[in-house]
């Protein structure tokens, strides 16, 4: 009878997984299109003057926080050796981030690998 309680208030998790998932993935977006728009990266006042006065910068930044709030969040009222897990469907939202956003070309194969990522989700909170 616990068992079951406990995974279905387990479900909860899905929500706030998707949506920490979402800003992390942003934040590692932004980072990278921070990056590509800077010459070269490098040990100088100047470049250090770039990435401060970047704005995708600081949206990586706002993205991370957000982020780690709710990382703080999940691991306060969910057990770890679950919210751990489930949030590597980060890298599911990596996956059509780069695909979408960047224009990269994804075999078949790793979208085998976010199909098993997915499904480990699931057998995770189930």
């Amino acid at each position: 009878m616990c068992i079951n309680y406990i995974g279905k208030s387990m479900w909860k998790i899905i929500p706030w997984a998707i949506f920490q998932s979402v800003l992390l993935t942003a934040g590692h977006v932004f980072l990278k299109l921070a990056l590509e728009k800077m010459e070269r990266l490098s040990f100088t006042w100047r470049c250090i003057g770039e990435l401060v006065t970047n704005w995708w910068i600081a949206a990586c930044g706002v993205s991370y926080i957000a982020a780690s709030l709710i990382w703080v969040y999940m691991l306060k009222h969910f057990p770890f050796n679950v919210t751990y897990p489930v949030i590597s469907i980060s890298y599911v939202f990596g996956m059509f981030a780069s695909v979408i956003i960047f224009h990269e070309h994804a075999p078949l194969t790793r979208w085998f690998g976010v199909a098993l990522i997915i499904a480990g989700c699931y057998f995770v909170v189930k």
